[in-house]
């Protein structure tokens, strides 16, 4: 039982650096689809994410979520601003990654969590313990010190970090599995896209036709690339405990600043290195004090009901009515772990 349970930490381990790792190594693929712009590549994400996720459902036979959602009017209308969120999100951050701003889209998703936070006193009138206080402090003061390093906001972290953090707190809302979840957003998003692809092309502007057939078949990549991870990130959520995806987390903006200050060349003048550090330390607090907390809140339900099984038992079948991957599992609308949303449908 031992040996199983280690196995099963492993491929969650594994799962979830596979999930991250291709997040965050995700700006290397879009340039290849250049001469094509963001929109139209956007447009092309939508129709081959929903055609490959429609393909993945239809193979494990799960779609009586489906029946249920269109008997829900108010869920159906969650999942419609979920997807104008979420379109904003992927749009922006296309058009950063290439148009040259790898750097700021990465810290777009370093402060996610602090803005998540943020929203969930303003919105959700949450109360929170003084290490967040002082970490969403550190983080607006970080905002202003690259305020000032870029001679402007850093509009594009702040529009991605707000977009998916309004985008995770809807789908929290939704309650659907995260398969399920991008199946529902981008066949709302699949008209409106592929219409706007048709009108490229009959005004001879796409570029779907006329750059060969590797440019085509990488546009059509774009459901996988969107659709891999997430299948990844529900096959590791269901195995490895939340903290540890929450730690997980940060590989994803991490590649994606290494490749934007290393391997694209993006300047980073002094003033940008102070603004990074403070958001760093932010996240830091933030994380320590999550891991205190967890923490102390096992140790008293150990102390409280000794007679209970392994608490890393509980922990399990607690994540498994919690969270879904493609082998059927249900979900129950978890949004881990964006330190407060998930990142279920990430750059």
């Amino acid at each position: 039982m031992a040996g199983t349970s280690k196995g099963e930490g492993r491929t969650g381990l594994l799962n979830g650096f596979a999930a991250y790792g291709m997040w965050g190594l995700v700006p290397l693929f879009w340039p290849l689809l250049k001469p094509a712009g963001a929109t139209e590549i956007l447009a092309h994400r939508m129709v081959w994410s929903l055609a490959f996720v429609a393909a993945a459902l239809l193979v494990v036979r799960r779609w009586a979520w489906a029946g249920e959602l269109l008997r829900q009017p108010r869920r159906l209308a969650l999942v419609v601003i979920a997807a104008a969120f979420i379109t904003v999100n992927w749009g922006l951050y296309i058009w950063a990654v290439n148009s040259g701003h790898v750097v700021e889209a990465s810290l777009g998703y370093f402060i996610n969590p602090l803005v998540t936070i943020a929203m969930g006193v303003l919105i959700l009138k949450e109360r929170l313990r003084p290490v967040q206080w002082a970490a969403v402090g550190v983080g607006v003061a970080a905002v202003l010190v690259l305020t000032i390093g870029y001679g402007r906001p850093p509009w594009i972290s702040l529009v991605l970090a707000f977009s998916f953090a309004i985008y995770g707190l809807v789908k929290k809302k939704v309650n659907l599995g995260g398969v399920e979840s991008l199946t529902a957003e981008t066949a709302v998003q699949f008209l409106p896209a592929l219409g706007y692809l048709l009108w490229l092309s009959a005004h001879g502007d796409a570029t779907f036709t006329t750059e060969g057939a590797g440019h085509a078949a990488l546009l059509a990549s774009t459901g996988i690339v969107t659709a891999l991870p997430l299948v990844c990130f529900g096959a590791a959520a269901i195995r490895v405990p939340l903290s540890t995806l929450g730690l997980l987390q940060y590989t994803a903006p991490v590649f994606q600043f290494l490749l934007g200050v290393f391997y694209f060349g993006e300047a980073m003048p002094p003033e940008r290195w102070a603004g990074f550090a403070l958001v760093w330390l932010a996240l830091v607090l933030l994380t320590g004090d999550a891991l205190r907390t967890s923490r102390r809140a096992h140790r008293a339900l150990a102390t409280a009901l000794p007679d209970l099984p392994d608490l890393a038992d509980i922990t399990k079948v607690s994540k498994v009515s919690e969270v879904s991957d493609l082998s059927g599992t249900r979900t129950a609308g978890t949004t881990v772990p964006e330190a407060g949303n998930s990142p279920l449908a990430k750059p």
